[in-house]
């Protein structure tokens, strides 16, 4: 995504005039179609519900059906929205391509086809059937000394993306406002669906009404965003997670980026997305190019079937995490910038006697760091707190048996550290006269001074060799405001995020088997680019398990359970001030990669065993729970939410039931479990923790599984589980309860430990 230069005048492939190629490519439950007519810019015709079979005459039919009447008062050739929107084809809308030549001119492009690669071979035929796969179209306007290399690829998982390189082929330079690529949906899509959000309630849901105009979520922050759109959703109004016909897009990209949603008076309708480049950011000089993010757009039945694309997407790379996510204890919340080691020490025991099978220690280990206001960008350990290093810690904690890991966060600077007092030109401003606001007390180092990134990976480098780590929360707490280097005054958000993704490359090639949490301000930086070099992101500083159940509910539209650090607090939230039971508290936490922040010290004897408790259920279900299919039942406004996983095979489930406030009827409605196999039979039992959910009143079918543990559970047909539906319980607000459903044909007996039925 950086300019590289390449030769000058670069030739491309002479056009075949009045050339039309055409493509289907397919993936379970998904088609796409993809259509050059006379050489122009490619288009997708289709992009949705499978066509099956089309044939040569199937995939003229289709694209010749696709083309719209001319209306009156309009241009005289039908409009035909290519992938990258553009005026000279009649879009009245935003364009895909923005930008000119120094003197102004060069701004309206008229981009064609002159190749197309299918897999890396050349496409001759006029029509090409497969299935996934990776298209490829070279496209230029050859006045305009402009390339374009286009990748068009339907994922195995069903799950398209798109991305665009853009090279300057003229001798004079070429300034880039924008490189947007967009896909069609259909007129029936009448609803949005994104997210909004901000520090400790990221993630909010809110629909609008997809009407005449550009619906346009910028984000500016120099970071993904706490109120990111995330994942952007189009469907017919009223869609679930279970029902409804949706297309969502998302841009993957850590800077500051785009996603939009865009209808004309004509009816046509884009969902799209790219980087967002600030004034005079980049600047492409002869034979340069720019390679722009990935746009991910996925199609499914339901809320439910669109996120299963991405997850199965993310699961299926080389890279991918374990199924068996370790137990993780962060003591932030525990310490705080009290790094005493006997009291860590401590702390570490109580953990290992638990089954905790990871140790962080986060903020304040290094430089003058004793509090949020100095020693920020001075990673050398600090000889006031640590006089013989972090090695007894680190030693004590790996005799225990668990892995150890540490808090960086190698982008930002105190203005009271040695390093900005040494170098004050390394920190982001517009000019050296003039500094940003502060935030925490902090400002933005420049990773794209070469001097700044060899300052930070030499000292990040020094602490990695010298002990025993295997983990780094990666933290990034503010936003990047009048980002710029000082010495030109450039806008340099682009290049500090292309920094920041080589830095965590690099350190992840020297430490083979390194795992790193991406955190910002807790959830302000996840997308599916840093998630390519991380292995988890936090969630949210909030750790408020009624809070937690919304985030991590929609952060789960994008990323699996693995990937979504999720910790066990201690009763009264740090950020909230709510008291909440620890069953509340475990059953939130356990979708999702289980952790724990919290002093132990000031757990009772009877917390302590039930944490154990929810540790080795944990354990047990994590390898159910990170390769299964997430289910969110839809409840309308019910107060009781009730998600699961169910495995691939359908045949065992777990689901939370969780009542997130009081219901205004005295009488609940029955649950459907989602994902379940109407065939099959089951055995369905409530899980117990050693503690009585607050105020429970079971209905008469909790009574007979209570009656029926030793078996398993009580006996019920798929059918009356997935479609008819079982009595809900009745709960107080802000509690949870686990049922666990396992078919009948699987005869592995439970665990101990998860067979006794709620009392």
């Amino acid at each position: 995504m950086s300019p590289r230069r390449l030769p000058v005048d670069t030739a491309v492939t002479a056009p075949r005039p009045g050339s039309t190629q055409r493509i289907h490519l397919t993936a379970p439950a998904v088609s796409v179609v993809l259509d050059v007519t006379d050489g122009r810019l490619p288009a997708i015709t289709h992009w949705g519900a499978p066509l099956g079979v089309l044939g040569a005459n199937g995939l003229d039919a289709m694209c010749e059906a696709a083309v719209e009447p001319v209306p009156h008062n309009a241009v005289d050739t039908p409009v035909r929205i290519g992938i990258i929107a553009q005026q000279s084809d009649g879009w009245i809308g935003r364009p895909g391509l923005s930008g000119a030549r120094t003197d102004g001119s060069g701004w309206v492009s008229r981009l064609v086809t002159r190749s197309i690669t299918v897999d890396g071979q050349d496409l001759t035929a006029p029509h090409r059937e497969i299935g996934s796969g990776l298209v490829r179209f070279d496209l230029a306007d050859e006045e305009l000394g402009l390339a374009v290399a286009l990748e068009v690829e339907l994922l195995p998982s069903g799950l398209l993306r798109l991305r665009a390189t853009l090279t300057n082929l003229a001798r004079t330079p070429f300034a880039l406002d924008e490189l947007t690529l967009s896909v069609p949906v259909p007129g029936d899509a009448d609803e949005l669906l994104d997210f909004a959000g901000r520090w400790a309630k990221e993630r909010t849901p809110q629909r609008s009404t997809f009407g005449v105009g550009t619906h346009l979520r910028e984000n500016r922050r120099g970071r993904t965003g706490a109120d990111s759109a995330h994942v952007l959703h189009a469907g017919r109004a009223g869609f679930g997670f279970r029902h409804g016909e949706v297309w969502a897009v998302h841009t993957a990209f850590s800077g500051n980026h785009r996603h939009l949603a865009e209808q004309t008076s004509t009816g046509a309708r884009l969902l799209g997305g790219g980087e967002l480049l600030l004034p005079g950011e980049l600047v492409l000089d002869a034979g340069e190019d720019y390679a722009g993010p990935w746009l991910y757009a996925s199609y499914g039945e339901g809320l439910d079937a669109v996120a299963s694309r991405f997850h199965r997407h993310l699961r299926s790379r080389e890279h991918h995490v374990s199924r068996d996510r370790p137990v993780t204890l962060n003591v932030w919340e525990a310490v705080y910038f009290d790094h005493d080691l006997d009291r860590l020490t401590d702390l570490a025991d109580r953990a290992a006697t638990l089954g905790v099978e990871r140790f962080v220690l986060d903020d304040g280990w290094f430089g003058s760091r004793r509090d949020d206001t100095s020693g920020l960008g001075d990673w050398v350990v600090s000889r006031d707190v640590w006089p013989d290093g972090l090695g007894p810690l680190v030693d004590h904690v790996r005799a225990l048996g668990m892995e150890f890991g540490l808090w960086f966060e190698p982008e930002m600077v105190n203005e009271d550290s040695d390093v900005a007092r040494a170098h004050p030109d390394w920190i982001m401003a517009p000019d050296p006269g003039r500094i940003p606001l502060e935030s925490r007390q902090q400002q933005v180092l420049n990773l794209s001074i070469p001097e700044a990134y060899a300052h930070v990976h030499g000292q990040m480098t020094d602490v990695l060799s010298a002990y025993d780590i295997g983990y780094l929360k990666w933290d990034h707490n503010r936003d990047l405001l009048e980002a710029a280097t000082r010495r030109t005054g450039r806008a340099a958000v682009h290049a500090q995020t292309l920094a920041t993704y080589r830095l965590l490359d690099e350190l992840k090639a020297a430490h083979p088997g390194l795992e790193i949490e991406s955190c910002s301000s807790g959830g302000a930086r996840v997308d599916l680019e840093i998630l390519e070099r991380t292995d988890r992101v936090w969630v949210s500083d909030c750790i408020d398990p009624l809070d937690r159940q919304q985030m991590n509910r929609w952060t789960a539209q994008l990323i699996p359970l693995e990937l979504m650090g999720s910790h066990v607090a201690s009763g009264r939230s740090h950020t909230t001030g709510r008291l909440h039971t620890l069953d509340f508290r475990a059953a939130s936490a356990l979708f999702g990669h289980l952790g724990i922040e919290w002093d132990l010290a000031q757990a009772s004897d009877a917390e302590l065993a039930e944490l154990r408790t929810w540790i080795e259920l944990y354990k047990d279900r994590r390898g159910l729970l990170f390769s299964g299919d997430l289910v969110r039942a839809d409840r309308g406004d019910s107060p009781l939410w009730l998600h699961g996983v169910v495995s691939d095979r359908r045949d065992r489930a777990l689901y939370t039931l969780a009542a997130m406030g009081r219901s205004d009827r005295s009488q609940h409605d029955r649950l459907r479990f989602p994902g379940l196999d109407p065939e099959a039979t089951y055995r369905i039992l409530p899980l117990a923790t050693g503690a009585r959910v607050s105020s429970l009143v079971p209905p008469r079918w909790m009574q007979l599984a209570r009656e029926a543990a030793a078996e398993g559970g009580l006996l019920v047909p798929g059918a009356v589980l997935s479609i008819s539906g079982i009595t809900a319980p009745l709960l107080d607000p802000e509690q949870a309860l686990l049922i666990d459903i396992v078919q009948v044909a699987d005869t592995t007996p439970l665990p101990l430990a998860s067979r006794a039925a709620i009392t």
